[in-house]
């Protein structure tokens, strides 16, 4: 939903005075942009339910091509209506640039096609339409009555999906053939006899655990029942544009660079965050054979995690287990860090649960807009796994809950007084927040809480993964010579999956579909790691200018407060124009 971008940066003013204020008056770039969000979520009836916006939970966007002109239409009525607007004080300036970046970018993406010819293994509408069943209520017979009309919605969806698809197959933009061979295996797999639909039917239950009644049990089978025939009937579909789709993975240079733009806000020097990445990776196997060494005197990296996985200090069993111990971990996050953060008090609460789905997945879903919906850390296990290793995780429980997207996405939807609804729920940018989540990650380890020398490795375990993939995601998609420890020269499939299995430590599975998703999603998985050093990069800044006076506190309110604005309207926002 949040697909917005840019054009050339306007000043921005700093935002330090006006984040103190407890409340400020509504302007006239609030009121675009709110009448932008609300048209924006109307069109998006699946963004609104992850947004935590009442009122569309029984529908699903229109997937067709003219639901994408839709889109378009409003993206540039809204930029028109911005031309015209002046800002009365430094957070009107920072929406304004925000809105230009993020919405002038959607339609850079959507001239060229690539919006409405996307598919791939995680974050396409295929899945989209899937996943938002996850954040819908299941309390009430009515929250089922609700799922079942917007899940009998799915076939319909799917088929607009495959009209866009095929329309822009028409017109000579396509993806990749692995994308579409992985996406036809995955409709095999939710439609399989164990697979997601017959364990979400035979999982339907009231919120006391009382069967549904009858006459909701009986429409919410049919419904079921239709959604798993729609992506049946999609594979089918995809087919024959699979059979059209090119076998090179890459998708080139010049889009490539729009790519990264879209997950960073910021224009980066493609040459050297390559050559830097490269760097940046050495460093962090450096580190990681130095803890080896704390771990076992003499042991090798794979022989230390080997070890780690060994140790019953750091096991944990069955996914009960899991959930109670990702619940601790994070409750326990949030009274550590008080000394450190701000950390309003409705984001003092979080869930972490166990997600309906097999992918092996971690990730984090926000607050409804008025908290009655709590942020969720959200673990998907993969089929048939048990067991579990508390060294390689607690890095992530932080990346997804607090210090990371918990507080900084649960801090920018608290904040009505100072931000329209916009800013604090639909601006986002995956450079921004994934950066803060890898940045969080360090804090926690820079305020000690990551000594114990196995949860160091999995630290850096971690950080090995998301630097290894900015070379390789680069690399293969701009087409840049590849690292002489997989034979230099041009990249390849088996290259690329040679460079990741030495530099990560994952299972199999993990790893292809981790593979498959820097194939198809160009520029996501580098916002990490780039955002991470993006964010670094500003807080050096600042405490360089502030000297002494620098407080570390106050840098993270002052620029969590600005939301999840591009990295370059970040930085300006945080700096000023000096």
């Amino acid at each position: 939903m949040n697909r917005f971008c840019a054009r050339g940066p306007a000043r921005i003013g700093t935002v330090r005075e006006v984040s103190t204020q407890q409340s400020r008056p509504r302007t006239d770039i609030d009121r675009i942009a709110e009448a932008h969000f609300d048209a924006e979520v109307a069109l998006s009836p699946v963004g609104a339910t992850y947004l935590g916006v009442p009122g569309h939970d029984a529908d699903l966007d229109d997937l067709s091509p003219e639901g994408f002109a839709a889109a378009s239409r409003l993206r540039r009525d809204t930029l028109a209506a911005l031309e015209g607007a002046t800002p009365v004080d430094d957070v009107d300036r920072v929406t304004l640039e925000a809105m230009r970046e993020r919405l002038g970018l959607a339609e850079e993406m959507h001239e060229v096609g690539l919006d409405q010819s996307e598919i791939n293994v995680l974050a396409s509408p295929m899945q989209s339409v899937r996943d938002v069943f996850d954040v819908m209520p299941t309390v009430t017979a009515d929250d089922w009555a609700t799922i079942a009309t917007r899940m009998a919605k799915v076939p319909r969806a799917l088929e607009q999906w495959t009209e866009s698809l095929s329309s822009s197959a028409d017109a000579g933009r396509i993806a990749p053939r692995r994308q579409y061979e992985r996406c036809i295996d995955q409709c095999a797999d939710l439609t399989a006899p164990d697979g997601y639909y017959a364990s979400f039917l035979a999982g339907a239950r009231l919120d006391d655990g009382q069967p549904l009644p009858e006459s909701v049990s009986a429409d919410l089978r049919r419904s079921v029942e239709a959604a798993a025939d729609g992506y049946r009937e999609l594979a089918e579909r995809l087919k024959p544009l699979r059979d059209k789709a090119p076998q090179a993975d890459s998708c080139g240079r010049e889009d490539y660079q729009l790519h990264s733009r879209v997950f960073l806000g910021a224009r980066v020097d493609l040459e050297e965050t390559y050559a830097w990445g490269q760097a940046e990776l050495a460093r962090i196997t450096g580190e990681m054979a130095a803890v080896a060494e704390q771990i076992s005197p003499g042991a090798s990296t794979k022989e230390a995690i080997d070890l780690l996985d060994a140790d019953p200090r750091y096991r944990l069993h069955g996914t009960h287990a899991l959930q109670a111990w990702m619940q601790e971990r994070a409750d326990e996050a949030i009274e550590m860090l008080d000394p450190h953060m701000d950390i309003p008090e409705p984001v003092r609460t979080i869930e972490c649960m166990i997600a309906p789905t097999e992918t092996g997945g971690i990730y984090y879903t926000g607050p409804s807009d008025d908290f009655s919906r709590p942020g969720r850390m959200w673990w998907s296990v993969p089929k048939g796994v048990t067991e579990f290793g508390t060294w390689r995780e607690l890095t992530t429980v932080y990346h997804e809950g607090v210090p990371g997207h918990h507080l900084q996405i649960g801090q920018t939807v608290h904040r009505k007084e100072l931000l329209n609804r916009w800013r604090r729920l639909a601006s986002w940018t995956s450079g921004h927040g994934e950066g803060w989540a890898l940045y969080a990650e360090w804090l926690m380890a820079e305020l000690g809480h990551m000594d114990d020398p196995g949860n160091r490795m999995g630290l850096l375990d971690g950080q090995s993964l998301r630097a290894a993939r900015v070379v390789l995601d680069i690399g293969v998609h701009c087409g840049f010579e590849a690292p002489a420890e997989v034979g230099g020269g041009a990249w390849s499939y088996d290259k690329a999956w040679q460079f990741l299995t030495a530099h990560a430590n994952q299972g199999e599975d993990f790893l292809r579909f981790e593979l498959d998703r820097y194939l198809g999603w160009p520029g996501q998985a580098p916002s990490y790691k780039i955002g991470e050093r993006l964010w670094l990069q500003l807080r050096e800044e600042t405490a360089r200018r502030e000297g002494e006076a620098f407080d570390l506190r106050a840098f993270h309110r002052r620029a969590l407060d600005i939301g999840g604005v591009g990295l370059d309207t970040l930085r300006t926002a945080v700096l000023g124009s000096a």
